[in-house]
């Protein structure tokens, strides 16, 4: 069994799969529209990418860095960057949908990537549950600017209804405006009993509109998220320009002023304003040349944005005190604050359009990780089903539209932000790992290849220079009362140390080491609990796969035939 569980895919065999054309025994033939170009590829980057960060998250990560903040917007760039080329090589040579799970096939063997596909699908409904959820703020905000009331009951979760009930009734903590929000809703909800009647209904709303649009076809869906793209963009452009007119450089001083270490702190929003650049090799066989376009979108498109949140940064910290950004919609709140209120109404229009291109994204590359899964055995063939006429993943939309909007009714942001950065995370140090595995192949013309620099003295030298600069936290792994809570950073040390090895005996390449160790570096940073609450995902995923996908798999099936 042990063999059986890391059977490899041939990368030769899925390329002949791809080309013969999959299909399911319903509708023979039926298979994905090439219809994406690498201008819509990197539009549906930037799509991805500018959401929720860039309108949300990134308040609470200037508020704990101050304007030193733009350090880790860098420092995650570089980050993911690294990713996108490991990324970037895999679909050069896998042009096929599935993204980091069908890489780890065929470099892995199948339990890592069942394991991955499993991570993946937490990643994608959890970030589309988060960011229904930011959308839904966005959009009553801008319905409140028309003078249009939603019931409050009808735009939060219950759990935080609840909350701030009970925070109002004991005087546990002090009472802020959404303490406020959260019960006038439980006082004014409807009940049944002693249950209260709150849902956030605009987020169910968003996910059913967007998972429609996602089902009808890919050709709409590139419509639509070009339109939203050039939109926001325009937007952003004219918020960076506009603020730097209002910029007092005084606010810049100091440029950290909590130290690194408070940088670091804002860490999980400013990697979840970077996730979804990965979501768009989920499209490769919709690509018209996968092999030149998918590396060239994902490059591009995070370029652009990091240049565009490093502005961003520069310009929240410098018309505002960092102190002042521990809000939900920074961009509006500072421009409301200078009195250009009319920026702000336009700058909320623009969140209601960002988020909700964030949302089509992720739900197209959601389902083609489980049609992808599911051809090869490891899920239901239902999920495989392509639509005759639409040419899509029907019955694994529908799946994640439910999978998404139920969710969205009754859970908190803060709940789901770090679990969705640590699972990105954890696919993409799989992926750097996977393209480490496969051997050397000679450039080819019209074929992205990630350049190969030896790492030999590079690797020791940076492991040296981070063991400094480090010191202090691996002194506090053995003399801090809490060890336990640096278990990940003691895993951590490990992998370097290791890495540091085999890059001085093997003549690893540097770029996908550097991408490795960058990433699960920034996993320790995303704090204890959520690695027990991500472990416990994957254990879960686990007995999934022992008790149905190990069986029926493709691969182990064919395996045993011959």
């Amino acid at each position: 069994m042990a063999k059986g569980l890391f059977r490899k895919k041939n990368i030769h065999k899925i390329l002949l799969d791809v080309e013969s054309g999959f299909s399911d025994a319903e509708h023979p033939g039926a298979h994905l529209k090439k219809e994406l170009t690498v201008k819509d590829l990197t539009l549906m980057g930037i799509a991805a990418v500018v959401g929720a960060g860039i309108f949300s998250t990134i308040g609470l990560a200037a508020f704990h860095g101050g304007p030193g903040v733009t350090i880790l917007f860098v420092i995650t760039a570089v980050t993911c960057g690294f990713s996108a080329l490991c990324y970037a090589e895999f679909a050069s040579r896998i042009p096929v949908a599935g993204s980091a799970y069908t890489y780890a096939y065929a470099s892995f063997g199948e339990l890592i990537a069942w394991i991955i596909g499993w991570d993946l699908l937490m990643e994608y409904a959890i970030g589309n549950i988060a960011v229904a959820i930011s959308w839904s703020t966005y959009f009553v905000n801008l319905l409140e600017g028309f003078n249009i009331h939603m019931p409050v009951y009808l735009t939060m979760d219950y759990f935080t209804a609840f909350r701030a009930h009970e925070t109002i009734q004991n005087h546990t903590a002090e009472i802020t405006d959404t303490i406020k929000q959260g019960a006038l809703a439980w006082s004014t909800a409807p009940g049944l009993g002693g249950v209260k009647l709150i849902a956030n209904i605009p987020a169910l709303l968003i996910v059913i509109v967007i998972t429609y649009l996602v089902y009808v076809g890919i050709r709409e869906t590139k419509r639509a998220t070009n339109a939203m793209v050039f939109l926001k963009i325009a937007i952003v452009i004219v918020v960076i320009i506009i603020g730097f007119f209002y910029v007092t450089p005084a606010n810049w001083h100091p440029f950290m002023p909590n130290g690194f270490s408070g940088v670091m702190k804002g860490v999980s929003g400013v990697f979840f304003a970077y996730i979804g650049f990965d979501a768009i090799s989920t499209t490769a066989e919709e690509c018209q040349s996968p092999q030149r376009d998918l590396p060239r979108g994902m490059i591009y498109s995070l370029i652009i944005c990091t240049v565009l949140y490093i502005l961003i940064a520069l310009v929240l910290t410098g018309m505002v005190s960092y102190k002042e950004l521990a809000v939900g919609d920074p961009l509006a709140y500072v421009f409301t604050k200078l009195g250009l209120t009319k920026l702000s109404g336009i700058i909320s229009f623009s969140a209601v359009i960002a988020t909700a291109s964030v949302l089509l994204i992720f739900q197209l590359g959601q389902p083609r990780i489980w049609m992808s899964m599911s051809r090869d055995g490891l899920l239901p063939k239902a999920f495989s089903r392509i639509h005759p006429k639409y040419h899509t993943p029907s019955f694994a939309t529908i799946v994640t539209g439910f999978v998404v909007a139920i969710p969205a009714l009754f859970m908190n942001l803060t709940e789901v932000t770090d679990l969705t950065s640590i699972g990105t995370l954890f696919a993409f140090v799989l992926v750097c790992g996977g393209v480490l595995l496969l051997p050397r192949e000679a450039s080819q013309k019209g074929r992205f290849h990630l350049p190969y620099i030896n790492s030999k003295w590079i690797v020791p030298i940076v492991f040296i220079v981070g063991a400094y600069f480090l010191k202090d936290h691996i002194i506090s792994m053995f003399t801090g009362e809490n060890a336990h809570e640096n278990f990940p950073f003691f895993l951590f040390i490990i992998l370097s140390a290791a890495l540091t090895v085999f890059s001085f005996i093997k003549n690893l390449s540097l770029i996908p080491v550097l991408g490795l160790l960058s990433c699960f570096y920034l996993m320790t940073e995303l704090g204890y609990t959520n690695w027990i609450r991500f472990l416990v995902w994957l254990i879960i995923g686990l007995v999934i796969y022992f008790t149905y996908s190990y069986k029926h798999s493709v691969l182990g099936k064919e395996q045993h035939s011959a």
